[in-house]
């Protein structure tokens, strides 16, 4: 099939480069010229792991290219998806002004009947939002239909996520219509979920709402675990092995980031609101998560007699690993906070330190985890990357000054860190934290 895909940021490019790679031929838009350049050069935009090959691979093979004539893409294709940028506006609404945009040049320039996919993350209507912008504009005796195509890709791991979706969700205005998706996607062999448009814009909110929401619930048992003396370790476990419950998004740390799960739930929170209904639950899981960085910057604060002039070293800047992302991203919220208290911050991150300094300039960006450690008062582990994990802790004793590990992740035994003289700090850890049982002492 002839594809157009309009925006080509994360979305919108590992969409583009799936359905190429699964044999259709594919035309990335976007107004931004100076994207548009580089990925024509062969240079990615972004880090994602396994995306770059496909794109190069597909480019080489000509059913990938890339342009800033979207009127052009909209002409040439017969499916076309809108997969622009959706950010919070001021209010906590969704911006949709971008969609506006592409659903206006679509509209100009409809020469034939054409299916319009919503993959962006858009509030429930914007489906007929769509349809109207592009009837308004559409030449009279042209038709098209609207269809809500959610993504569910998770960065670090996107590529995956699109060849092996846990579902595929379609909502259709007619059988028609979701026949001709179902064809599009039938090299993947994945349940699919045939819905309404409405429906089909509510699931992907209401997905990232209730995993959003299970962090917070998994943040607030270990905030009592820390003040009555249990492990959340432990009590995440037990509560995993119940299949009701499951194990996924039951890890304690400092919080959800990132470009999906704190504007989709203050979204849906700002829906509901418009529809005349208070989620409460959504309020609390936002209240939650906003209070960690904080919360654990106090911690920090508490533990060393205050920050002011002390050198700390952070690990991880991006909001999670696998990613350059910062949207959101909560390392980058406490070390901006740490900075604003009169830290000096030492700062390590395999992938994002070249877009955290157009950021954060006062961060003393390092090599590596132990140049980040040298000479520091304490360390800060805020994004788990795996080779944090596998730190040497014999040499990490070495070059650092204090022996405060603040595990915002709780990646680390702490009973490992004891045994080489480390004063242990985790989530919700109130059994092993320093001053607990078995922990280092001054």
């Amino acid at each position: 099939m002839d594809i157009a895909v309009i925006g080509a940021g994360y979305v919108g490019l590992v969409t583009g480069a799936v359905f190429a790679e699964l044999g259709n031929n594919v035309t990335c838009t976007d107004r931004d010229a100076e994207k548009i350049a580089t990925l024509n050069e062969g240079r990615m935009t972004f880090y994602e792991p396994g995306l770059e090959e496909m794109v190069l691979a597909n480019v080489q093979e000509k059913r990938l290219r890339f342009t800033t004539d979207t009127g052009g893409a909209v002409r040439c294709s017969e499916i076309i998806f809108i997969a622009v940028g959706t950010p919070p506006a001021e209010n906590g609404e969704t911006d949709l002004s971008q969609v506006e945009d592409a659903a206006d040049e679509i509209g100009r320039n409809l020469n034939g009947y054409k299916i319009v996919v919503n993959k962006s993350t858009v509030p429930v209507g914007t489906g007929d939002f769509v349809k109207e912008i592009i009837d308004r504009r559409r030449p009279q005796g042209v038709e098209c239909d609207v269809v809500s195509n959610p993504e569910f890709l998770s960065e670090g791991t996107a590529i995956k996520d699109a060849m092996e979706p846990d579902r595929i969700v379609i909502g259709a205005p007619n059988r028609k219509v979701a026949l001709k998706l179902i064809e599009l996607y039938s090299a993947i062999e994945r349940p699919t979920v045939i819905t309404s448009v409405r429906s089909a814009e509510i699931i992907k909110y209401a997905s990232n709402a209730f995993l959003a929401t299970k962090i917070s619930f998994i943040n607030s048992v270990a905030n009592l675990c820390e003040r009555a003396g249990a492990d959340i370790e432990e009590v995440a476990r037990g509560m995993g092995l119940d299949e009701r419950i499951g194990p996924k998004f039951l890890h304690a740390g400092i919080g959800f980031g990132g470009s999906c799960f704190p504007k989709d739930t203050e979204s849906l929170m700002r829906v509901s609101s418009r529809f005349g209904y208070d989620f409460e639950i959504l309020r609390g899981t936002i209240n939650v998560n906003r209070a960690q960085p904080p919360a654990f910057v106090e911690k920090v604060e508490k533990a060393l007699g205050g920050i002011k002039d002390k050198t700390l070293g952070v690990l991880g800047l991006s909001f999670k690993p696998g990613t350059d992302d910062l949207r959101d991203s909560v390392s980058v919220n406490i070390a901006r906070l740490l900075l604003s208290r009169g830290a000096i911050v030492r700062a390590y991150d395999p992938m994002a330190m070249e877009k955290c300094r157009k950021l954060l300039p006062e961060l003393k960006y390092c090599d590596d985890m132990y140049s980040a450690a040298k000479g520091t008062d304490a360390l800060l582990v805020l994004t788990e990357w795996n080779r944090f994990r596998q730190i040497n802790f014999s040499r990490l004793r070495q070059v650092m000054r204090g022996r405060h590990v603040f595990d915002g992740r709780n990646i680390y035994d702490p009973k490992i860190l004891q045994r080489y003289k480390f004063i242990y700090h985790g989530i919700g850890r109130g059994g092993v934290e320093a001053g607990g049982q078995g922990s280092a002492q001054e």
